[in-house]
């Protein structure tokens, strides 16, 4: 660490100031310096600015086929060249404001300013798909049902419900962020690396200095997959040895196929729904790839080839659209009348929906994660953590929490108060816009209970087990029971019960880490309010300016050959809101459609822990080994599939073995010193070529036109998505 300034002091070092908990006992230092300046000018200028950047970025890039998310981790990184440069090249001269004596440069960077700008980031990295979640009900309303909402609607909604989570957040703060025994584990990584970056370093190849040439490095190489040659990017070369197989297409294609020796040259495509496969434990990665294997390689092929399941070969291997009954894409305008709502007689015409093998089983893998959750935490972890919270009720602050007692705590109106005016606003969003969004005020009323129901157990889970349920389908499924025939209505329950939610557990543990970094709590309460402001209104922006800019976004039909543009994760959330809001589930999941067979898949997930428990229990000599399989991450390691492809996978899983096992354990004083800033670096570097090649090329229309960019599928497996059953004829593929 930075030598520590005069006025820092050491806790005492009895038993008593000790942690509880090893991993923080090893992690988070004792000692706190007060005299540290935490609000001054170079930390709301890169705060606010990589706030902005990172929204901007991230909801850019939401739309592309392969998405860059830019994690807080490169934000930490980047920021300590700049903190420095600042604090070198800042005058020292002192002015007044508002009878605050203040200094454009108090003295050196410190590794407060440094937590606070993370904190930024971390708001600019909103949960959901590259930015704020409810950007996507914008989205399917303009760029799939082809139906208008007014800016300051979407922007209002956008606003409430990342708000809201705040809300949430601060009044369970007193329950999961003080106690000692609610740890917060991902919080510990942040620790880790922002103790690492402010450690002195005497070595010719300091970590700016690899972060600036790895940085370079990466941003030269985009310009080859991202724009010369997108080829590299999805390299299925079974498909290149067989171009008339449709069967080989479906084995070989890592995009629409189950990947058989695919590879991939673009960090972009490593990286694009998993994040960073460097920052993840190996351990984890095992996990996933695990599950993967399980659902691509075991029950996807069985399933498709062995069984034709659910008629499976009617229909693509690998596919996120919806489908009538010959094989076609769905016409969902087609069912959709002037209201805004189902048409029953239309829908009555066209004939029920029918799902791929791939997406079918991945809702079944959803319900099953879903039921084992619940069994896997109630047995494995109940008795512990119903220990530990009536514990944390009782136990004395330990040494962070008495360091924190030296600042000024938020008050709770703070909270209420912003709470009660975000309900208000969401209140008027619903009866005088009801129009446009759909949502009964009572709706809105049972949405926002749900979130408040659950935020307390979730963040527990979450403080304790490093795992946060994910409640998205159940939040649909209720819904769609209740109100059938509104699409609208049932993503806008989701993303008031269900994400408000889950941004009040990330906002938790931004609390978290301010409390082990010592951060002023008033400060952390500015910058996440700031930050979530900030963030949701570019996202909005973002969002409004390429829906209106970008010819047919989103829509694969009309797009040229190789275009981006095809919106991954949008399609998904529109399939969902025809599947659970428009259609609904009765008539896909129950007694009216096809697929009623899945919600077996709630038993078998509820079952599946116990079965665990049992063996362990019962083999107590093998216990250590059988309490590793972890069932919630082995069923939901696909939980991104769609809209992530199986290279996704196999290139985020090879990537991340091969750095955090391999060189983990052969160079590990390089791993530790390098690792994240290497993550950092080739994230920044695509990121900042990406938004270079959009402006300067292709924003204006100036474009290369060979083999290496003409497909309509980057990996030329353009066969992986016909049918094989026989009879069916669809556009560009052989009838069998």
């Amino acid at each position: 660490m930075e030598a520590e300034h005069p006025g820092c002091r050491a806790a005492a070092t009895d038993e008593d100031d000790e942690s509880p908990v090893e991993q923080v006992r090893l992690t988070v230092p004792t000692t706190d310096d007060p005299s540290l300046p935490v609000w001054t000018f170079r930390m709301w200028t890169i705060g606010v600015l990589s706030c902005a950047t990172l929204s901007f970025i991230n909801q850019f890039f939401s739309y592309r086929s392969e998405p860059i998310v830019i994690t807080q981790i490169t934000v930490q990184v980047a920021a300590l060249p700049i903190g420095h440069f600042l604090a070198r090249v800042l005058p020292e001269r002192k002015f007044t404001v508002f009878g605050w004596e203040c200094s454009l440069n108090p003295g050196p960077f410190n590794v407060k300013e440094h937590v606070l700008i993370s904190i930024f980031a971390n708001a600019g990295a909103a949960f959901g798909n590259g930015g704020a979640y409810a950007i996507d009900i914008i989205n399917i309303i303009k760029a799939f049902y082809r139906r208008n909402i007014s800016f300051p609607t979407g922007l209002l909604l956008v606003i409430t419900t990342q708000v809201l989570g705040y809300g949430w957040a601060g009044l369970m703060r007193k329950y999961v962020v003080e106690p000692a025994h609610m740890w917060w584990p991902q919080s510990l990584v942040q620790v880790s690396l922002l103790r690492a970056l402010h450690e002195k370093e005497n070595l010719r190849m300091t970590r700016a200095k690899f972060f600036l040439i790895a940085l370079i490095c990466s941003a030269a190489w985009y310009v080859v997959p991202g724009y010369l040659f997108p080829t590299v990017g999805a390299v299925s070369w079974l498909c290149w040895a067989y171009p008339r197989s449709v069967t080989m297409q479906q084995v070989g294609s890592g995009m629409s196929g189950l990947g058989v020796g695919a590879f991939t040259l673009d960090w972009a495509t490593v990286v694009s729904f998993l994040g960073s496969p460097l920052v993840y434990p190996f351990f984890a990665i095992v996990n996933v790839w695990a599950g993967f294997v399980l659902f691509a390689y075991i029950m996807l092929p069985v399933a498709y080839w062995a069984l034709n399941l659910f008629q499976a070969s009617t229909f693509p291997l690998f596919s996120a659209h919806l489908f009538d009954r010959a094989g076609q894409e769905y016409n969902i305008s087609a069912i959709v009348n002037d209201r805004f709502e189902i048409d029953p007689d239309a829908y009555a015409r066209q004939g029920r929906i029918h799902l791929s093998l791939f997406f079918a089983i991945s809702y079944g893998l959803g319900f099953a994660t879903i039921a084992a959750t619940l069994s896997h935490v109630a047995l494995f972890y109940g008795k512990e953590m119903y220990q530990k919270f009536r514990k944390a009720a009782r136990e004395k602050p330990d040494v962070h929490t008495r360091l924190m007692r030296r600042y000024e705590d938020i008050p709770n109106w703070w909270f209420y108060g912003m709470l009660a005016l975000a309900m208000a606003t969401s209140l008027v969003l619903c009866t005088v816009f009801k129009d446009e969004v759909q949502l009964p005020w009572w709706a809105l009323l049972a949405a926002m209970a749900v979130a408040f129901f659950f935020t307390l157990p979730i963040s527990v889970i979450t403080a304790t087990t490093n795992t946060t349920p994910g409640l998205n389908i159940i939040t649909e499924y209720v819904m769609g029971l209740i109100m059938p025939g509104k699409p609208i209505a049932n993503v806008c329950f989701k993303v008031y019960g269900y994400i408000s939610m889950n941004q009040a557990v990330s906002f938790l543990t931004d609390f978290k880490l301010g409390h082990y970094m010592k951060i002023p709590p008033r400060s952390m309460f500015l910058v996440q309010f700031i930050g979530t402001i900030v963030a949701g209104t570019v996202n909005m922006a973002v969002a409004w300016w390429l829906l209106s800019t970008v010819p047919h976004i989103c829509d694969r039909k009309h797009l040229p050959a190789g275009s981006p543009w095809t919106c991954p994760g949008s399609r998904v959330f529109f399939d969902a809101s025809v599947i659970w809001g428009l259609v609904g589930p009765r008539r896909i999941f129950g007694p009216l459609g096809y697929y009623g067979s899945l919600n077996w898949f709630f038993l078998g997930g509820l079952a599946g822990p116990a079965v665990v428990w049992l063996l362990a229990r019962a083999l107590p000599r093998h216990a250590g080994w059988i309490r590793l399989i972890h069932l919630p991450v082995l069923l939901g390691a696909t939980a991104n599939m769609p809209p992530a492809s199986t290279l996704n996978y196999t290139a985020w899983c090879s990537v991340g073995a091969v750095f955090n096992y391999l060189v983990f354990r052969r160079r590990k004083a390089w791993w530790q010193r390098y690792n994240y800033v290497l993550s950092a670096a080739l994230d920044a570097g695509v990121a900042i070529m990406g938004v270079l090649i959009f402006f300067c090329l292709s924003n204006r229309d100036i474009t290369i036109d060979w083999w290496g960019t003409s497909s309509s599928n980057i990996d030329h497996c353009d066969l992986s998505t016909c049918p094989t059953a026989k009879g069916v004829i669809v556009d560009g593929c052989p009838v069998f």
